[in-house]
């Protein structure tokens, strides 16, 4: 059923005959666990034991932790497997999410916040190398959403701009720039997301566009990035009613299901009018997004039934491969949708030589790892950073600030609380602080009143703290003042806003008409919304030691601002442009 000489498969006789003799020679219960992705959440052998022999998994995924403790995983389940793993990981920023110690080199809007298209070629050649030297052979990269919906956050950072042209240029970038390592992409999140405001982690979002609109935007990108060879589609928790309508007239409001879950998306729209061929993986099954639809026991196997081939991280390994099991047995997933499945991920784990390579050198030796963090990859960062570094308005022209003209500084940090990932949100401050140090300012950090009381002082509240900041002499201590964000929030809010430490808080910038103030987001491009008083506004896109460089060397005129910024930045809001 499924033609494995063709893009994105390319194999030839000896790869089809092992994917079909293998398929042959796997047990019920042995087929039914390569369909799952596994979310490794533990490194130690007995873990992986289990999952291998209990539910003879097809992928896995595993938790952050540092690149050595990655690859020795790695190479314990690849050598535990009876099938060769498709490992996965989500270089999405290079190596950074995929290793504790991994680079990050750029977010996917800072790779499209330049005229240099090869920028995102870079993201995804470090993405590659470093991931590869760990064993991982699939990246859940590039994405390919538009973010046309400035309140959408889950893809403010994550897209590649707003508009299709953008989005396409520099997913085939990154995609060839991770081609040159052995690694196949998964780009997502069909049928596309940027649309809706919310967030599929917590709620089942909406492509509302009409089937036209949709053509012209979304369906481009994936007509372009599937004929470019893209291998597998991950498909996101996203209702499309339009489209569904197209293929299913008279389907009624409350039968639009998340594409994971719809057919006339998968099959009729993806398959058959994108003349899709690669491998088909829904997001994680966890999400809201997917399990608001149904009862568990009934939307796992629709979910291959559905179309999709591979399923996304168990919720409970017993129950969801009982579940898939029980589907199948039930006729819910035919034998013909299982086979084509099979041959689908086994075909891609051909299309990667996993069948033909010995099982010792599927993961590289601890000595690859050299490359992981490494200063050429940082150099690379930091060149990206200096492309990229945006200036959003300046418009009293308080640029630059100079030693010279304003030594002291008062800096500001704004911050989230740490989120599901475990990262500090607030390791940027001492480098904004260290790197405006060595320009030679004098750097005077505000701390709130939760930060004070947690040092030992007494008597301190809120008013207190905007008493002592909030006075007339304010102008005699500080020469200017810079307030740097890293205000994230993904999967946790469907919304990501700056939240001060207090109502009034001393922080607010009410400054603003007492000194000279800079604004430099680290993460989010709308923060506007909420600092629109601000008049200059810097987006320097992460909160690496290079983007918090370069972001310095620009505000103090060592360095012109190159960056580019889209109309979302001003928030569809009045006066954020002022």
């Amino acid at each position: 059923m499924v033609n494995l000489a063709a893009q994105p498969f390319h194999l030839d006789d000896e790869g089809v005959r092992w994917v079909h003799e293998t398929i042959e020679s796997l047990t019920i219960e042995e087929k039914i666990g390569q369909l799952f992705i596994n979310l490794n959440t533990r490194f130690d052998p007995e873990y992986l034991d289990g999952i291998l022999d209990g539910y003879h998994v097809g992928g896995i995924r595993y938790m952050g932790a540092d690149s050595a403790t990655v690859q020795e995983h790695i190479r314990y389940a690849q050598n535990r497997s009876k099938v060769p793993l498709l490992v996965a990981s989500n270089p999405e920023m290079g190596g950074f999410g995929s290793a504790d110690d991994g680079t990050l080199v750029s977010t996917h809007l800072q790779a499209g916040s330049t005229p240099d298209k090869s920028v995102a070629r870079a993201m995804g050649r470090v993405a590659g190398v470093e991931t590869a030297a760990m064993g991982c052979n699939w990246a859940f990269a590039p994405i390919v959403d538009i973010h046309y919906n400035w309140r959408n956050t889950v893809i403010s950072t994550r897209a590649f701009g707003s508009a299709p042209d953008v989005v396409i240029e520099r997913a085939k970038e990154y995609f060839d720039g991770l081609s040159e390592s052995n690694t196949v992409a998964a780009i997502k999140h069909f049928p596309g997301d940027g649309v809706d405001e919310r967030d599929q982690h917590v709620v089942m979002t909406y492509n509302t566009q009409t089937v036209e609109e949709w053509e012209a935007s979304f369906g481009r990108v994936f007509r372009e990035m599937i004929g470019h060879g893209v291998q597998s589609i991950m498909v996101g928790h996203i209702g499309a009613p339009a489209l569904s309508r197209r293929f299913r007239p008279g389907i009624r409001d409350e039968q639009i299901l998340p594409a994971s879950l719809a057919p006339e998306l998968l099959q009729d729209l993806l398959r058959g009018e994108l003349g899709f061929n690669g491998v088909i993986l829904t997001d994680a099954s966890m999400m809201v997004g997917m399990t608001q639809a149904m009862k568990r026991r009934d939307l796992v196997p629709a979910a291959i039934a559905a179309g999709c081939d591979m399923f996304l991280f168990f919720r409970n390994a017993d129950e969801d491969f009982q579940y898939m099991l029980e589907g199948y047995r039930s006729g819910v997933i035919t034998e013909e949708r299982l086979q084509e499945a099979l041959e689908r991920i086994l075909g891609l784990k051909a299309s990667l030589g996993l069948h033909r390579t010995p099982r010792h050198e599927l993961v590289p030796p601890p000595e690859a790892l050299t490359v992981i963090g490494s200063e050429a990859h940082h150099a690379v960062a930091a060149e990206i950073a200096d492309k990229t570094v945006t200036l959003v308005k300046d418009t009293q022209s308080t640029l630059p600030l100079r030693p010279e003209t304003h030594k002291r500084i008062r800096l500001y940090g704004v911050s989230g609380d740490a989120d599901f990932t475990g990262v500090d949100p607030n390791g940027y401050l001492a480098i904004a602080q260290d790197e405006l140090e060595r320009a030679g300012f004098e750097v005077h950090v505000f701390k709130n009143a939760k930060q004070r009381i947690a040092e030992g002082e007494e008597g301190v509240y809120f008013h207190t703290v905007l008493a002592d900041e909030a006075n007339g002499h304010y102008a005699e201590r500080f020469d200017a003042a810079v307030i740097v964000a890293n205000v994230a929030g993904f999967a946790q809010e469907a919304s990501i806003r700056i939240k001060w430490s207090t109502p009034m808080a001393a922080e607010i910038p009410w400054y603003v008409t007492e000194v000279p103030t800079v604004f430099i987001s680290l993460n989010q491009p709308n923060h506007l919304i909420d600092v629109p008083m601000v008049k200059t506004v810097v987006h320097a896109h992460n909160p690496s030691r290079e983007s918090i460089h370069a972001a310095v060397q620009k505000i103090t005129g060592a360095s012109p601002f190159l960056g580019t910024f889209n109309d979302n930045v001003w928030c569809g809001t009045f006066g954020t442009n002022l």
